[in-house]
């Protein structure tokens, strides 16, 4: 099936759930494959091609294999690609059609890592839309592509979450988002959400789950009581997902894999990160002192000014990290998982799952183990940024799924197969993926 269409995005006060192109669709058989062109972003007449069959897996050399013995094309599910401004939307045709009884209610910003594109997360934007159809539209975001990604946190937070309201104001239809980020992109993500959070009121009782009781309310009267319900963008807050993500910062002992864990290499990173990586560097080596504040990662553990970074992620429904245990050079498994040295998994503790492989540990984190932890933390020596930034973030709950790319031999380039960056490259993360897929809240 083909699909070729130029969105040009003009926000618009119609209510319809799905965009529209004054461009013409022209669709018709090919076979034994699909083709979908999407125009790349920063106005240029460039597209990229997708190969993609039934299953969603990008394996072209094995469909042309077949030759010209064709299949049903009734099997096929039309995943559209829509290249908008600043970023790419992936829905399925049907049923975001006008008119359609099932449409999608649940929006996924999907974010990028360092010196990245809304092209890394192509294979797994995909499977979602394929696997839930009249549940999920996702963007790839966009906005902090390549170079970009070296201008800070901050400034890359704030031009996410632009981009995630003009997304939100494009599909009207839209009631509940979620997160999925990927390295760099997962603090770019935690900024973006403490800018886009915000309360509405609304009556409810005090026992209800979510609901903040506004100051200066009548407990006498609960029937009556305001609350503060919180909205990410106007919407309600699902699933805040992060892959190998460095929460921590990759300042502390082998949080930068990359450095053997040599103490003199160490140092010198963190005196020369931003030669390389620009204010970016800075952010993540916690060397950043604007205006004599503390550092930005560490002041995201709480909710700063009108920055509610806490707020925000406590009204999610899940948090979710997944981190890559071994083999990843890029970011720890420390920093990417939340955990102290003596928190991580012994190799006894490891699982063998023969649907998702590579997953080798869960944790499900709940608010009494918060409490635990919180409390077993009070009383220690000397408390450094790290174990600062652990405290703050475990203020809430989160689920850690623990990877493992060992007995793979794209093991060297975990760090990307985690996400199936490129799928003829990282192809052995797709069980990574489905798992996140198959445990999503929607």
């Amino acid at each position: 099936m083909i699909a070729i269409n130029q969105f040009s995005f003009r926000p618009t006060t119609i209510p319809n759930p799905k965009p529209i192109s004054s461009i013409p669709r022209f669709y018709c058989p090919l076979v034994d494959f699909n083709l979908i062109f999407a125009p790349k972003p920063k106005r240029r007449r460039v597209y990229s091609l997708l190969w993609v069959d039934e299953s969603g897996r990008m394996d072209f050399i094995r469909k042309l294999s077949r030759g010209c013995l064709g299949h049903n094309s009734k099997m096929d599910k039309k995943v559209e690609v829509e290249s908008v401004s600043g970023g790419v939307d992936v829905f399925d045709a049907a049923a975001t059609a006008a008119g359609s009884k099932m449409q999608p209610d649940h929006l996924v910003i999907m974010v990028n890592g360092i010196i990245g594109s809304a092209a890394d997360w192509r294979f797994a934007a995909e499977q979602f839309v394929r696997q839930l159809p009249d549940k999920l539209i996702v963007h790839r975001s966009e906005c902090n592509p390549s170079r970009l990604t070296f201008d800070g946190v901050d400034l890359m937070g704030e031009r996410l979450a632009e981009e995630v309201n003009d997304v939100v104001r494009r599909w009207h239809g839209v009631r509940k988002i979620s997160f999925v980020a990927h390295s760099l992109g997962g603090l770019v993500a935690r900024y973006a959400i403490g800018r886009l959070h915000e309360c509405s009121t609304r009556t409810g009782s005090a026992s209800d789950p979510g609901n903040c009781l506004r100051q200066g309310a009548n407990v006498a009267t609960q029937h009556l009581d305001q609350f503060c319900e919180a909205r990410i963008a106007g919407l309600e807050p699902m699933n805040f997902v992060t892959f190998a993500t460095p929460h921590l910062g990759s300042r502390g002992h082998k949080q930068l894999p990359l450095l053997c864990g040599l103490p003199f290499l160490e140092k010198s990173a963190s005196q020369t990160a931003h030669w390389i990586a620009g204010r970016s560097g800075k952010h993540l080596f916690l060397t950043d002192n604007d205006d004599g504040r503390p550092p930005l990662l560490l002041r995201m553990v709480n909710d700063v000014d009108d920055l509610h970074f806490m707020s925000a992620l406590r009204s999610f429904k899940r948090r979710v990290a997944y981190a890559n245990a071994n083999y990843d050079h890029v970011v720890g498994w420390r920093t990417s998982s939340i955990r102290r040295q003596d928190e991580l998994p012994t190799a006894n503790l490891l699982l063998n799952d023969t649907k998702y492989p590579h997953i080798v540990h869960i944790e499900k984190g709940n608010s009494e183990e918060v409490a635990s932890k919180l409390s077993s933390a009070v009383g220690t020596q000397v408390i450094n940024l790290e174990e600062e930034m652990i405290r703050g973030l475990n203020q809430v709950s989160w689920e850690r799924i623990d990877v493992s790319f060992h007995k793979s031999r794209q093991r060297y380039v975990a760090h990307n197969t985690i996400q199936v960056k490129s799928y003829w490259l990282n192809s052995d993360g797709a069980d990574v993926v489905q798992h996140m897929i198959d445990n999503f809240l929607l």
